[in-house]
Protein backbone atom coordinates (compact mmCIF):
# COMPACT_ATOMS: atom_id res chain seq x y z
CA UNK A 1 0.00 0.00 0.00
CA UNK A 2 1.62 3.43 -1.11
CA UNK A 3 0.61 5.91 1.86
CA UNK A 4 3.02 8.55 2.89
CA UNK A 5 4.44 9.19 6.00
CA UNK A 6 3.04 12.27 6.64
CA UNK A 7 6.38 14.47 7.02
CA UNK A 8 5.93 15.49 3.05
CA UNK A 9 7.34 19.05 2.97
CA UNK A 10 4.10 21.34 2.99
CA UNK A 11 1.67 19.29 3.91
CA UNK A 12 0.93 19.56 7.27
CA UNK A 13 -0.42 22.61 8.47
CA UNK A 14 -0.81 23.40 5.05
CA UNK A 15 -3.49 26.35 3.95
CA UNK A 16 -6.06 25.31 2.12
CA UNK A 17 -7.79 27.77 -0.77
CA UNK A 18 -10.36 28.18 1.26
CA UNK A 19 -8.62 27.81 4.42
CA UNK A 20 -9.94 26.64 8.00
CA UNK A 21 -13.54 25.79 7.45
CA UNK A 22 -16.05 27.45 10.26
CA UNK A 23 -19.73 27.36 11.31
CA UNK A 24 -21.50 30.53 11.22
CA UNK A 25 -25.20 30.27 12.41
CA UNK A 26 -26.33 27.21 9.90
CA UNK A 27 -23.74 27.86 7.28
CA UNK A 28 -20.39 26.67 6.61
CA UNK A 29 -17.77 29.49 5.60
CA UNK A 30 -13.80 29.80 4.68
CA UNK A 31 -11.48 31.58 6.62
CA UNK A 32 -12.79 34.98 4.89
CA UNK A 33 -16.77 34.32 6.50
CA UNK A 34 -17.51 33.35 2.81
CA UNK A 35 -20.41 30.51 2.54
CA UNK A 36 -18.75 27.17 1.11
CA UNK A 37 -20.63 24.48 -1.04
CA UNK A 38 -18.67 20.70 -0.56
CA UNK A 39 -18.68 18.89 -3.58
CA UNK A 40 -17.24 15.82 -3.71
CA UNK A 41 -17.76 11.61 -2.97
CA UNK A 42 -17.33 8.83 -0.18
CA UNK A 43 -15.26 6.68 -0.02
CA UNK A 44 -17.34 2.92 0.32
CA UNK A 45 -15.83 0.73 3.48
CA UNK A 46 -12.36 1.63 3.17
CA UNK A 47 -11.52 -2.01 4.26
CA UNK A 48 -13.42 -3.25 1.28
CA UNK A 49 -12.22 -0.73 -1.43
CA UNK A 50 -8.46 0.48 -0.45
CA UNK A 51 -7.65 0.90 -3.96
CA UNK A 52 -9.36 4.29 -4.27
CA UNK A 53 -7.22 5.79 -1.66
CA UNK A 54 -4.43 6.73 -3.66
CA UNK A 55 -3.08 10.26 -5.11
CA UNK A 56 -4.12 9.55 -9.16
CA UNK A 57 -7.93 9.20 -7.92
CA UNK A 58 -7.70 12.41 -5.35
CA UNK A 59 -6.47 14.17 -8.46
CA UNK A 60 -8.83 12.96 -10.92
CA UNK A 61 -11.88 13.77 -8.27
CA UNK A 62 -10.17 17.38 -8.54
CA UNK A 63 -9.30 17.88 -11.69
CA UNK A 64 -11.93 16.27 -13.89
CA UNK A 65 -14.84 15.98 -11.31
CA UNK A 66 -14.33 19.44 -10.14
CA UNK A 67 -14.75 17.97 -6.41
CA UNK A 68 -13.26 19.84 -3.11
CA UNK A 69 -14.04 17.00 -0.51
CA UNK A 70 -13.58 13.11 0.06
CA UNK A 71 -14.87 11.61 2.89
CA UNK A 72 -13.24 8.56 4.16
CA UNK A 73 -15.90 5.97 5.26
CA UNK A 74 -14.60 4.07 8.37
CA UNK A 75 -16.98 1.78 8.58
CA UNK A 76 -17.14 0.73 12.38
CA UNK A 77 -18.54 -3.14 12.41
CA UNK A 78 -19.52 -4.67 9.47
CA UNK A 79 -17.14 -7.35 8.02
CA UNK A 80 -13.48 -5.39 8.02
CA UNK A 81 -14.79 -2.81 10.53
CA UNK A 82 -12.24 -1.03 12.56
CA UNK A 83 -14.24 -2.45 15.74
CA UNK A 84 -14.95 -5.87 14.51
CA UNK A 85 -12.62 -7.51 12.65
CA UNK A 86 -10.76 -5.51 10.61
CA UNK A 87 -6.79 -4.40 10.42
CA UNK A 88 -6.69 -1.44 12.17
CA UNK A 89 -3.36 -0.17 12.01
CA UNK A 90 -3.63 -0.83 8.13
CA UNK A 91 -7.35 0.96 8.05
CA UNK A 92 -5.90 4.10 10.19
CA UNK A 93 -2.74 3.72 7.37
CA UNK A 94 -5.72 4.57 4.85
CA UNK A 95 -6.21 7.56 6.51
CA UNK A 96 -3.53 8.81 6.88
CA UNK A 97 -3.25 8.29 3.29
CA UNK A 98 -5.97 10.01 2.31
CA UNK A 99 -5.54 13.19 4.45
CA UNK A 100 -2.32 13.57 2.68
CA UNK A 101 -3.65 13.03 -0.48
CA UNK A 102 -6.87 15.58 0.13
CA UNK A 103 -3.77 18.23 1.37
CA UNK A 104 -1.87 17.36 -1.65
CA UNK A 105 -4.77 17.98 -4.36
CA UNK A 106 -5.81 21.11 -2.41
CA UNK A 107 -9.07 18.95 -0.92
CA UNK A 108 -10.82 19.12 1.74
CA UNK A 109 -10.84 15.74 3.59
CA UNK A 110 -13.83 13.80 5.93
CA UNK A 111 -12.97 11.37 8.29
CA UNK A 112 -16.22 9.69 8.96
CA UNK A 113 -16.59 7.07 11.27
CA UNK A 114 -19.39 5.37 9.67
CA UNK A 115 -21.86 3.43 12.52
CA UNK A 116 -24.47 1.74 10.34
CA UNK A 117 -24.97 -1.85 10.93
CA UNK A 118 -24.40 -1.26 14.83
CA UNK A 119 -27.08 1.17 15.43
CA UNK A 120 -26.09 3.32 18.23
CA UNK A 121 -22.87 5.39 18.40
CA UNK A 122 -22.41 4.49 22.03
CA UNK A 123 -21.76 0.26 21.31
CA UNK A 124 -18.08 1.05 20.41
CA UNK A 125 -17.63 4.76 22.50
CA UNK A 126 -14.32 3.53 23.52
CA UNK A 127 -13.25 2.39 20.36
CA UNK A 128 -14.11 6.11 18.85
CA UNK A 129 -12.79 8.08 21.69
CA UNK A 130 -9.64 6.34 21.28
CA UNK A 131 -9.68 7.14 17.16
CA UNK A 132 -10.97 10.44 17.27
CA UNK A 133 -8.31 11.57 19.92
CA UNK A 134 -5.64 9.88 17.89
CA UNK A 135 -7.13 11.40 15.11
CA UNK A 136 -7.67 15.10 16.30
CA UNK A 137 -3.78 15.18 17.71
CA UNK A 138 -2.74 14.04 14.51
CA UNK A 139 -4.47 16.22 11.97
CA UNK A 140 -5.08 19.42 14.48
CA UNK A 141 -2.65 21.49 12.24
CA UNK A 142 -4.06 20.80 9.11
CA UNK A 143 -7.03 23.04 7.73
CA UNK A 144 -8.34 20.96 5.75
CA UNK A 145 -9.30 17.95 7.98
CA UNK A 146 -13.40 17.87 9.34
CA UNK A 147 -14.52 14.67 11.65
CA UNK A 148 -17.50 12.81 11.55
CA UNK A 149 -18.08 11.41 14.59
CA UNK A 150 -21.49 9.30 13.89
CA UNK A 151 -22.56 8.65 10.37
CA UNK A 152 -25.92 7.30 9.44
CA UNK A 153 -26.96 6.22 13.37
CA UNK A 154 -30.26 4.24 12.96
CA UNK A 155 -32.49 1.86 14.19
CA UNK A 156 -33.62 1.99 17.80
CA UNK A 157 -31.60 5.13 18.89
CA UNK A 158 -32.59 8.36 20.36
CA UNK A 159 -31.35 11.71 19.85
CA UNK A 160 -30.65 11.97 23.90
CA UNK A 161 -28.30 9.01 22.91
CA UNK A 162 -26.13 10.27 20.22
CA UNK A 163 -26.12 13.24 21.79
CA UNK A 164 -24.52 12.20 24.84
CA UNK A 165 -22.27 10.03 22.71
CA UNK A 166 -21.36 13.30 20.13
CA UNK A 167 -20.85 15.55 23.83
CA UNK A 168 -18.31 12.60 24.58
CA UNK A 169 -15.99 12.88 21.57
CA UNK A 170 -16.41 16.36 20.55
CA UNK A 171 -14.84 16.97 24.35
CA UNK A 172 -11.61 14.69 22.82
CA UNK A 173 -11.60 16.39 19.60
CA UNK A 174 -11.51 20.00 21.13
CA UNK A 175 -8.73 18.55 23.14
CA UNK A 176 -6.82 18.71 19.95
CA UNK A 177 -7.93 20.32 18.01
CA UNK A 178 -10.44 23.83 18.81
CA UNK A 179 -11.34 24.57 15.24
CA UNK A 180 -11.68 21.35 13.11
CA UNK A 181 -15.41 21.07 11.72
CA UNK A 182 -17.44 17.93 13.45
CA UNK A 183 -20.52 16.83 12.25
CA UNK A 184 -22.63 14.72 14.21
CA UNK A 185 -25.21 12.64 12.20
CA UNK A 186 -29.18 12.69 13.55
CA UNK A 187 -31.29 9.13 13.81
Amino acid sequence: MDVPSGDEEGSQGREQTAGQLSVEGTKLVDAAGNPVQLRGISTHGLAWYPSYVNEACFRQLKEEWGANVIRLAMYTAENGGYCTDGDREELKALIKGGVEYAANNDMYVIIDWHVLSDGNPNQYLEESLAFFGEMSEAYAGYTNVLYEICNEPNGNVSWGEIKSYAEQVIEVIRGNDKEGVILVGTP
